[in-house]
């Protein structure tokens, strides 16, 4: 079968992999996803962009499929320096074929054929990025929109960068990881955004993962300090039974109560196009069971303004709200300068207050030619 055009390109795109190949039985083990892919030469990983040439193991590279400035709650990282700007940049493939993937456009290259027509890779640089960083008056960069794990070595790259310019970083994920990958990032990544899908096996096979990777990453992210916020897509009759979502709850409060847990709407997209938007009694619930087992910080999204309280983080101690929002307008934020509620001094899990950086000249003209986004995260 001859290669796409896109395919092709994207084959030049990319470097030799370190740290996250294994030989093993004369092939090379891939660790940058739960996939742990054994790769043979000429062959590919489950994401098909990372692949074995020559005994060498291949990894995407200097190239962005996506490119915009986004509000930080959008990721959403809603303990993370309200009101901020990321830099977020997304490449092409991912190790997940989700029937809903707002994104599907540059995450399902070389699996749907009608992404050829929109995924442009253009070539970049981690200096690039953080002069367009400053230059927008973002104070963090985001690998984002497709999968960042499976171009870990891409995004590394770049945060060695951005973290030297005063930068923050982080991941938006799917949280298919390995304790290899999670070791590469610790060094260079603030905060971490896991998609939680579901709490049921048969659910993760149909997207293509295993819940237990995820349950494992989100316990390993936490175990090594990182900030981490996740995310349930409540899809309605597939994800959305009392069951799973308390299932869910109390999963992410055993890890830690501290755990933001965003519960937010779907609406028809890509191949699901029969379930209807998310009502707003469901997340309400949703938000509700998350509390009740025990979350103290549970959102409800995707729906602004039609949530009652439920965009708004409100101190566990008083109930004072201490960050006010709408959608990703935050509209007010009454925390002291070290993360504490006024009222009653209770102190507020998060990061608040973004990395000191220097006052760097940005490069003209290197706004040009953005591309936004193609959908959420």
């Amino acid at each position: 079968m001859q290669e796409s055009s896109l395919a092709v390109r994207l084959r030049g795109l990319t470097v030799a992999a370190g740290e996250l190949a294994i030989p093993e039985k004369g092939k090379l083990r891939c660790v940058a996803c739960g996939h742990r892919c054994l790769i043979g030469d000429g062959n590919v990983g489950v994401c098909r962009v990372r692949f074995v040439k020559d005994g060498v193991l291949r990894v995407p590279f200097g190239y962005f499929g996506a490119l915009n400035v986004d509000p930080i709650e959008k990721k959403p990282f809603f303990h993370v320096t309200p009101g901020a700007l990321a830099l977020s940049f997304g490449m092409l493939g991912c190790d997940y074929k989700c029937p809903y993937c707002q994104n599907w456009e540059i995450s399902q290259v070389h699996r749907d054929a009608g992404s050829d027509e929109v995924a442009q890779p253009s070539p970049a640089s981690p200096e690039m990025f953080v002069a367009l960083a400053h230059a927008s008056g973002a104070s963090m960069v985001t690998s984002t929109y497709n999968e960042p794990l499976i171009t870990s070595e891409w995004a590394v790259a770049v945060f060695r960068k951005a973290r030297a310019a005063g930068l923050m970083t982080s991941y938006v994920s799917n949280g298919n990881g390995t304790p290899e990958v999670l070791d590469y990032l610790l060094p260079w990544i603030d905060a971490y955004k896991v998609d939680l899908k579901g709490m049921r096996e048969e659910g993760y096979r149909k997207v293509g993962g295993r819940l237990e990777a995820v349950l494992e990453t989100i316990q390993g992210l936490v175990a090594r300090g990182l900030w981490v916020e996740v995310v349930t897509l409540v899809i309605p009759g597939w994800n959305d039974s009392d069951e799973e979502l308390a299932d869910a709850a109390r999963f992410l409060a055993s890890v830690s109560p501290d755990i933001p847990w965003h519960v937010t709407a779907f609406h028809d997209d890509y191949k699901m196009s029969d379930r209807g938007g998310t009502p707003v009694s469901s997340l309400l619930r949703a938000a509700e069971i998350g509390r009740r087992e025990g979350l103290r910080f549970v959102y409800a999204g995707n729906l602004p303004g039609r949530v009652g309280d439920g965009e708004d983080t409100r101190c566990p101690g008083c109930a004072t709200v201490v960050v006010e929002r709408r959608g990703f307008r935050v509209l007010g934020i009454r925390l002291t300068a070290d993360g504490q509620c006024p009222s009653c001094r209770t102190s507020i899990p998060g990061l608040w207050l973004p990395s000191p950086r220097p006052s760097v000249d940005a490069a003209p003209g290197l706004a040009v030619g953005w591309r936004p986004a193609t959908g959420g995260r």
